[in-house]
């Protein structure tokens, strides 16, 4: 990834341009811009092509994101999706499995990443979890996006990594409900209905206000951009604000849980 930013950079100061300009010409964020040029975030294939098309680099770009080495490359669903999240003015997210990435505690996603079968190694582990916590610094932006997580009462009563890291991540999601622009709200055990029993969803409002929604699944994911579709996943979601607890009461059964720690 430094690599392909160097080049990036070379080739950009060759043509004469400014991140801002080059960002301009490709319509994207001079953010990806430089975050790229910074090894910090993967050029990915359409982008390269774009690049190559204004740096007039005959697809040297393209070539060397293709032949980058496996260590470096990130599923491109998951890439295109965290773009869409680093730069995202609204997220509403519903989780009934594991914690949402955004509220994962350093500990607690390294729990998650050695949970996976098959195991994967300790350095790719390290990888993902600096991923992660990167993804974090959207919630402390000066103008942070407004965010609403509903999570599942189930993933709440997991142990995962221990109760060390338990009560870490308990405590962890008290300080992030505090946060401006956050609401937290916990779908309890027990229901008689539920408006998303066919798994957990991400919506996302984009700096165009263009509504995308995002569904995971066990080997890959989606992103929704059909305008019926992603009204669909906003009225499960609307339903799904009335049927979880409120957010004091969702503070309340996070501090009890806490308690019987």
């Amino acid at each position: 990834m430094k690599l392909v930013g160097k080049l990036v950079g070379l080739f950009r100061v060759a043509a004469g341009l400014t991140q801002a300009q080059l960002a301009e010409r490709a319509t994207v964020q001079m953010e990806t811009i430089a975050s790229i040029e910074q090894g910090r975030r993967t050029l990915l294939p359409d982008l390269a092509r774009r690049l190559d098309e204004l740096l007039a680099t005959k697809g040297a770009l393209e070539t060397a994101v293709d032949n980058m080495p496996e260590v470096d490359l990130i599923p491109a669903w998951a890439e295109r999706y965290m773009d869409l999240e680093r730069e995202a003015l609204a997220l509403s997210w519903f989780e009934n499995q594991v914690l949402p990435g955004l509220l994962q505690t350093e500990s607690y996603a390294r729990a998650v990443f050695r949970s996976k079968v098959p195991v994967i190694s300790t350095q790719e582990i390290d990888a993902q979890v600096a991923t992660r916590t990167e993804r974090q610094s959207i919630l402390h932006r000066p103008v942070p996006p407004t965010i609403s997580f509903i999570v599942s009462e189930a993933v709440l009563r997991d142990r995962i990594g221990g109760d060390e890291v338990y009560g870490e991540m308990l405590r962890h999601l008290l300080t992030c409900a505090a946060l401006p622009g956050i609401t937290l709200q916990i779908m309890p055990l027990g229901r008689h209905t539920h408006a998303a029993l066919s798994g957990p969803f991400t919506l996302l409002e984009t700096p165009d206000f263009q509504h995308i929604g995002y569904t995971e699944t066990q080997r890959g994911s989606q992103l929704v951009a059909d305008p019926d579709e992603v009204s669909i996943l906003a009225q499960k979601y609307a339903m799904l604000r009335t049927q979880a607890l409120n957010t004091e009461d969702s503070k309340g059964l996070l501090d009890r849980l806490l308690g019987e720690l």
